[in-house]
């Protein structure tokens, strides 16, 4: 499966990234980058470093938006991801740059020169592929499916009592996004909330591949921490990973068909709402997972990792 997962690396970002690194059956086409977890540009650094870790480095990484479409800007999530995104692992900086074209003509260009192939990921806030939308009519036409970590219909929310974060850092580019039909997937809390990954299974990682596993177990401790002192886990939901296996997996998944809106004012602001009355095209919703199958393939593809 072609694929170019949209990214604001925070820990569980580089979960999903690793992963896609091991998996066969992923052709990682590319990064773009956004603000979220980190800015932008500390998003971009990221992502570079992570692939370069993975031995990716001729994937790659395009640096995209640094602000909400309407909103102005958020301040990153450092209280949950770090100074730096990585947890305690401080800042160092990458071999490699961005490509000089900026996220959204580079998903247009990249669907157009895969029609009906690529598979793209946002695992951060929307407003690249809105602007994706915005700038090329033919996009959501030209990709094979559009899979999102986002949302939640019944799960209430992680932000704010009824928004999940990515969606609630830019809910007017998550509206637009969600009128794209069928070929949109929500992966959100209603799944992921289903998949903790506890402080065994990082270390069960580390031990499986010393190098990356390893990073990911270093980066945990903080991720973790703030669980445990804001929602009572010892563990983290496996957010984004569950997104790109999504992709590649969606079997695992259980899918409600249904017109979606996003609240984008007030303090719904984020929500991600049912509308059979909308008049928009169903999106596909993720509302039940095997959660045992799903975290063990991801524990299996991680420890081909080094």
């Amino acid at each position: 499966m072609k694929m170019i997962i949209d990214t604001d690396p925070g820990v569980d970002d580089a979960m999903a990234i690793f992963y896609a690194a091991a998996a066969s059956d992923i052709e990682l086409l590319g990064l773009t980058t956004i603000f979220g977890n980190v800015t932008n540009t500390m998003a971009t650094r990221n992502a570079l470093r992570l692939l370069e870790a993975a031995g990716l480095e001729d994937v790659p990484v395009a640096e995209g938006a640094a602000k909400p479409l309407v909103l102005p800007p958020f301040p990153p999530s450092l209280n949950v991801h770090g100074d730096e995104g990585f947890g305690d692992i401080p800042a160092a900086e990458p071999k490699g740059k961005a490509v000089d074209e900026d996220a959204a003509d580079f998903l247009i260009r990249m669907a157009r020169a895969h029609k009906g192939e690529l598979v793209v990921c946002p695992i951060g806030p929307l407003t690249n592929i809105a602007i994706a939308m915005q700038r090329d009519p033919d996009f959501v036409a030209n990709v094979k499916k559009i899979v999102i970590m986002g949302g939640s219909l019944e799960e209430g929310g992680n932000i704010t009592p009824h928004a999940e974060a990515n969606i609630y850092h830019d809910p007017h580019a998550a509206d637009i996004v969600v009128q794209g039909g069928a070929k949109v997937v929500l992966v959100g809390l209603d799944v992921t909330h289903r998949i903790l990954c506890t402080p065994d299974d990082f270390e069960a990682m580390a031990a499986q591949s010393p190098e990356l596993g390893g990073m990911l177990q270093d980066m945990s401790h903080f991720y973790i921490k703030f669980y445990l002192e804001v929602a009572g886990l010892n563990g983290c939901g496996m957010h984004d990973p569950s997104a790109i296996i999504a992709a590649t997996h969606p079997e695992h998944f259980e899918i409600r068909e249904v017109p979606v809106v996003v609240s984008c004012d007030g303090e719904t602001s984020g929500a991600t709402l049912a509308d059979p009355d909308s008049g928009r095209d169903p999106v596909q919703v993720c509302m039940a997972v095997k959660s045992d199958v799903v975290k063990t393939q991801f524990m299996k593809r991680l420890a081909l990792l080094p």
